[in-house]
């Protein structure tokens, strides 16, 4: 059941500038620092979402990063200790237009500024965000660096030299930060209801591994939703150990960082799983993973795709989808395996959105279908999963 809301206050934030922006290029942005005083350093990013900035800036594939939110008017619910995507906060910092205002919803606990300094993110406020955001349409995402000061004095050498050192997100494996260290079981909860809040689920017909590369646990709750015992294993875990797991089902998640990094110890990892003809389901970085162990090849995006309001045509039933995105390396179109199918693509820059293999149970999308938050158009996946589960269960495995 919801519990009241705390009564909470608006903190009314200094004039005074008290934080800064640089990018890599030197370019300087002024504003006012919010959440945890300090310095961050990250690939700048923006996502054009309206709502759900909690869930944003706790989903695990924004580690090395800054988010630049295009909406101005962020903070408006607070936060609650409900929405979280992942345990622990692995976002760099983050960017916003106008003051955080006083939380006006009732199942708000905490003020935004003080969620961020309770989760040690690095924020500013009060900068010309659509300026930052065609700087990045334009130029690409930028190495930057966040850094607040209650004096508002900043050395802004030493900010530069920071920020041209930091290595950058391509080569970068972040799923090994960021994954689970040991086996765990999901403790099935199923998605948040209106009224009912988080319910437990109670019949498990079938088993599913989710291999951790920095997993929401909103797709942990969709499993859920439709049944599923999840057991979700580390990043590495080897075949030997995800097969004595005994799955129906195997699941490949989203998360941060170069999939061609990871893919290094990830892709002999899938192929043998892909071998055994375990049903496979991937999303985001697991998409790319898959496609990676399928012969295919991924490269870094000039812009990436990072909001809840981005079409896709699907092939398969020659329908459109409004989909929740966040990722910044695709799949290459250019020499795709001739097993692969391609089932969506996106309607902004024409990019692969879907893949599966042709003969057997195996396919993964880019996008976000347990889209939290997002439109809901795309949860069918997770039955078509499923239903590849079903299929494959008359067979004898074991």
């Amino acid at each position: 059941m919801i519990k009241k809301a705390k009564k909470t206050n608006s903190k009314k934030i200094s004039d005074k500038q008290t934080g800064i922006l640089v990018l890599e290029n030197k370019k300087i942005f002024k504003g006012i620092g919010i959440g945890y005083q300090g310095t961050a350093t990250g690939e700048v990013c923006f996502n054009t979402s309206l709502t759900g900035y909690q869930e944003i800036i706790s989903d695990p594939s924004y580690a090395g990063q800054i988010i630049n939110f295009t909406f101005p008017h962020i903070g408006n619910v607070g936060t609650n200790s409900e929405d979280h995507e992942s345990d622990k906060i692995w976002t760099k910092g983050v960017i916003f237009n106008s003051e955080i205002t006083s939380p006006s919803n009732y199942r708000s606990f905490l003020h935004l500024d003080a969620w961020l300094k309770k989760n040690k993110i690095v924020g500013i406020t009060g900068l010309d965000t659509r300026n930052l955001t065609n700087f990045i349409r334009d130029k690409g995402a930028p190495k930057g660096t966040i850094s607040t000061s209650k004096t508002g004095k900043f050395n802004i050498n030493k900010i530069i030299n920071t920020t041209s050192k930091w290595s950058g997100l391509k080569n970068l494996d972040l799923a090994k930060e960021v994954t689970t260290k040991k086996n765990y079981l999901w403790k099935d909860l199923k998605t948040w209801k209106k009224q009912i809040g988080y319910q437990k689920n109670k019949q498990k017909s079938f088993h599913v591994v989710a291999i951790d590369y920095g997993i929401k646990k909103n797709i942990l709750r969709y499993f859920s939703d439709f049944k599923c015992k999840v057991t979700v294993v580390p990043c590495n875990a080897s075949y030997e150990k995800i097969s004595s797991l005994k799955p129906d089902g195997i699941f490949l998640s989203n998360g941060p960082g170069d999939p061609a990094a990871t893919g290094k110890y990830a892709i002999g990892i899938i192929r043998n799983l892909i071998r055994k003809n375990f049903p496979i389901f991937g999303i985001c970085l697991g998409h790319q993973l898959l496609g990676l162990a399928l012969g295919a090849k991924t490269k870094k995006m000039k812009l990436g795709h990072r909001g809840a309001n981005h079409p896709v045509k699907n092939f398969i039933n020659d329908s459109v989808e409004i989909t929740s995105q966040n990722h910044g390396f695709e799949i290459v179109k250019e020499g795709l395996p001739k097993n692969l199918q391609i089932t969506h693509k996106s309607l902004f820059d024409g990019g692969i959105e879907g893949i599966r293999l042709k003969n057997k149970p195996v396919f993964s999308v880019q996008y976000h279908p347990e889209s939290n938050p997002g439109p809901q158009d795309s949860v069918y996946l997770f039955q078509e999963f499923i239903n590849n589960i079903k299929k494959n269960a008359k067979k004898k495995r074991y």
